[in-house]
C-alpha cells in the first residue's frame, strides 16, 4: 500500500521507493482525471481519451526507470499525453473515421436544482465548446493555462516551444474567444 502527502507537483524522489506498480497505482490516482482531461481537450471524444490515457500509463510504466528526475511527474505526463494525443490526431484512422461528440454528456453531471446554476453550466459548456473549436495550437495552450492551471514557463517546456510563443498563442486564443463570444451574454465589452 501507498501512502503519500498530496501535493500539487510531487518529485520523483517522494514515490521512488515503492515499487514500480505502486508507484504506477499512485501517478493513475494522482493524475489519472488530468490526463483524461488534457486529451479530451485535443481529441473531443471521452472515449478516444480514456483509451490514449491507458496508453499514457502503460508508456509510464515501461519508462519509469528511465525518468530522469529533470521534471515533476505532473509535467512528464503532461508532455506524454500530448505527444499521444498528437499521433492520434495524425493518425489516418482519426483522420478518416467519424465519431460522436460525447461533449454534453461529460459537461453535464446531473440536473440543476437552481435556475443560476443552469444559467451557470449553459455559460460553461459554451466557452468550453468555443475553446474545443480552437485551432490545437490555440486550444493546447488555452487548456493548460486556464483549466490545468500551469504558468506560461510550464507550458513552454511541456509543449517545448519559446515563452514568447506561449504568450503569442495565448493572447490570439483569447482573442479568438472573445470574438467568437460576443454574440452571447457571456462576454461584453
Amino acid at each position: 500500500m501507498y501512502v503519500i502527502k498530496r501535493k500539487e507537483h510531487s518529485t520523483p524522489n517522494e514515490i521512488s521507493y515503492l515499487s514500480k506498480d505502486d508507484q504506477l497505482a499512485w501517478l493513475m490516482d494522482e493524475y489519472g482525471d488530468m490526463v483524461v482531461r488534457l486529451a479530451f481537450t485535443y481529441v473531443k471524444n471521452k472515449e478516444l481519451a480514456e483509451d490514449i490515457s491507458q496508453e499514457v500509463f502503460i508508456s509510464c510504466y515501461n519508462h519509469l526507470d528511465d525518468f530522469q528526475n529533470r521534471s515533476t511527474y505532473k509535467t512528464w505526463l503532461y508532455r506524454i499525453t500530448a505527444n499521444k494525443c498528437k499521433d492520434v490526431l495524425k493518425s489516418w484512422s482519426y483522420r478518416n473515421l467519424q465519431y460522436k461528440d460525447f461533449l454534453q454528456m461529460i459537461l453535464k453531471s446531473g440536473a440543476p436544482t437552481a435556475e443560476m446554476k443552469m444559467i451557470e453550466s449553459e455559460e460553461k459548456e459554451l466557452i468550453f465548446q468555443q475553446v474545443l473549436s480552437l485551432p490545437l495550437k490555440l486550444r493546447e495552450v488555452i487548456t493548460l493555462y486556464y483549466y490545468e492551471e500551469c504558468t506560461v514557463d510550464e507550458i513552454a517546456m511541456l509543449l517545448n516551444l519559446n515563452t514568447n510563443t506561449v504568450k503569442t498563442r495565448l493572447h490570439r486564443g483569447r482573442n479568438s474567444l472573445k470574438t467568437s463570444l460576443k454574440g452571447s451574454n457571456i462576454y461584453e465589452e
